[in-house]
């Protein structure tokens, strides 16, 4: 089992560099410390206590920001004559993200062993997918290193964008609906049983909706509540397990396309995904059957997945891209004319591209609708449930109200 060493060693210029590696033993960390050029001082293993910062619930992840910054920046520094290992080099040094920064000394250490920068970046998949390390691939084949890296740059930054809108456009209504649900179990569990005391000391009668809110305070403070939040959450883990297997996961893709208002939403990113990552590829230089493999393993829904798998199919029977594609209902004939057009032109890049700005923009001004609707449609749930609640518990007062005024 990999153990995590703190070392101090000192470079070639006299430098004390000190830092972490995680290895089997001792051996290895100081063999790979003096293949990297560097005097072992110290080395020492570190003792796992729960005190340190090093014990995380959830793994620690890098930021799709840190990847892009880190790409364009290598990009520019590549494209300025820099040698590679000078340029990863410099980005150890500079990147803001510690986890990014000690996998890029890694692959600095890497490339330094013989190893080719697609090669490096290919042993660290949960940082740098397929898609990037195939790119670097090509683009180390093609001598065109920089133009590569700002293309994958470009691409992860309109990913971005794409998810800062939605994230942006959502932010108030799931804050709507968090507030009012947490208002509903607040007033359900606290304040609604203090008001049934009062009613029942002064032996009022209670109305049907009354009745009935009371009911539901019971059943939540009960244990019947627990019973019905321990099935809830057993119910979410089974489902995100469910999700994980292939059937699964490709029903819930199906299921998610024939969402009523949502479906659109998400017919429409899957597209823009497929036409970015293959347009991407394409004129990165990668070969068309891996492209579209690439492609397939990378749009993020199953019955596009299967669809780019057919043409991959067809394509490798010497088909066009267009004309198999075209037999899936999931792509409009608007992306399948553009698509015939680009192959026809040579042009296919180009198309994929145009396709991808389309539907980032049909993405961006769906979310925009969707928010506008659902802002009003959440301020009036809200209102109906605490005026509901309210409304329950102030009837039987005015019931006696009226009764000691007709008595007075």
């Amino acid at each position: 089992m990999a153990q995590t060493y703190s070392y101090r060693v000192r470079d070639k210029q006299g430098k004390v560099i000190t830092g972490t590696l995680e290895a089997d033993s001792e051996a290895v960390v100081s063999q790979r410390l003096r293949e990297m050029g560097y005097f072992v001082i110290g080395l020492e293993e570190e003792k796992v206590s729960l005190g340190k910062k090093e014990i995380h619930i959830l793994p620690p992840k890098v930021k799709s920001k840190d990847i892009t910054v880190f790409t364009r920046q290598f990009a520019t520094m590549i494209n300025a004559g820099l040698p590679l290992v000078k340029c990863l080099s410099i980005l150890t040094e500079q990147t803001e993200s510690p986890m990014l920064s000690e996998i890029v000394a890694d692959v600095q250490h890497e490339v330094e062993m013989g190893r080719s920068l697609s090669e490096a970046l290919a042993k660290h998949p949960n940082v740098f997918k397929e898609l990037y390390t195939s790119m670097v691939k090509a683009g180390e084949i093609g001598g065109v290193l920089d133009d590569v890296l700002l293309r994958i740059a470009a691409t992860l930054e309109s990913e971005d964008e794409i998810r800062r809108r939605i994230k942006s456009a959502l932010t108030y209504p799931v804050a709507m609906l968090c507030i009012s649900l947490l208002l509903l179990i607040v007033m359900l569990i606290f304040v609604v049983p203090v008001f049934e005391r009062m009613f029942r000391d002064m032996g009022a009668s209670l109305p049907f909706l009354t009745s009935l809110i009371m009911k539901l305070s019971h059943f939540l403070t009960s244990w019947k509540g627990l019973v019905l939040l321990a099935a809830v959450i057993a119910g979410v883990i089974f489902l995100r397990r469910w999700i994980k297997t292939p059937g699964g996961r490709r029903k819930l893709d199906a299921m998610k396309l024939k969402l009523p208002v949502f479906g659109s939403l998400f017919h429409k990113m899957s597209l823009s995904r497929f036409s970015r990552t293959l347009g991407t590829l394409v004129a990165s230089g990668v070969p068309i059957l891996q492209a579209l493999e690439i492609t397939s393993s990378t749009v993020g829904n199953v019955l596009v997945s299967e669809a780019v798998d057919s043409v991959r199919i067809g394509v490798k029977e010497g088909d066009s891209i267009a004309r198999p594609l075209g037999q899936s209902p999931l792509f409009p004939p608007m992306v399948i004319q553009m698509l015939a057009i680009g192959e026809e032109t040579g042009a296919l890049d180009t198309m994929l591209n145009k396709v991808s700005d389309f539907y980032d923009a049909e993405v961006s001004a769906t979310v925009e609708a969707m928010t506008s609707l659902l802002e009003p449609v959440l301020i009036v749930f809200l209102g109906v449930i605490v005026g509901g609640i309210v409304v329950a518990l102030y009837l039987p007062i005015f019931s006696l109200i009226t009764q000691f005024t007709k008595q007075g």
